[in-house]
């Protein structure tokens, strides 16, 4: 998961998600009503790995592996805050987001510019549009490289060039990105 994804994901969510694998595993009981079956069928494993995982007797613990405890995250992830992520993306989608980053920024712009690569601090407002651009190409199972490419676009026509008043015929590349944080609401 990329940089754009998981701020993202940051954005969609008021709550962080449980931190340990134990806490993770009681949220996944509780989601489907404290049923280990269920739980073994979305991650994979036999109903008795998750009660071994699940036991209060320490002799008959067993911890999850690496491979398993990125397993339960994922399935965390998928089920956090379901409405609550739907609220955000519905009112990112219709009022736009703010966009943090700060990333290597070049152009190329006609004769006479300086089109070298820096790297730049930006904070801007995006429309809804570019959210609902972003969000259907992740749906779609874009990569963070059409993510970037979205966002270039989007920063290239509200930073760059203010909506269309200046800089004329300046492409943006947008690369190195340290990070990028969204802001709804």
């Amino acid at each position: 998961m990329g940089q754009i994804e998981q701020g993202l994901e940051r954005a969609l969510r008021t709550r962080p998600i449980p931190s340990s694998t134990e806490a993770r595993l009681r949220f996944l009981l509780t989601t489907y009503q404290g049923s280990t079956r269920k739980v073994a069928t979305v991650l994979g494993v036999s109903q008795r790995t998750v009660q071994r995982w699940v036991t209060k007797r320490s002799r008959a613990r067993r911890p999850p592996g690496p491979l398993q405890v990125r397993t339960i995250e994922e399935a965390v992830l998928a089920r956090w805050q379901p409405r609550v992520r739907a609220r955000r993306r519905a009112q990112a989608e219709a009022e736009g987001f703010v966009f943090h980053t700060r990333a290597r920024f070049g152009f190329a712009a006609p004769a006479g510019s300086s089109d070298d690569p820096r790297v730049r601090w930006i904070t801007q407002d995006l429309p809804g549009e570019v959210a609902r651009e972003l969000f259907a190409a992740r749906d779609a199972g874009a990569g963070e490289q059409q993510q970037t490419v979205i966002l270039a676009r989007a920063l290239g026509h509200a930073y760059f060039r203010e909506w269309g008043r200046r800089a004329h015929g300046l492409h943006v590349v947008f690369s190195d990105v340290e990070f990028a944080d969204f802001s709804i609401g």
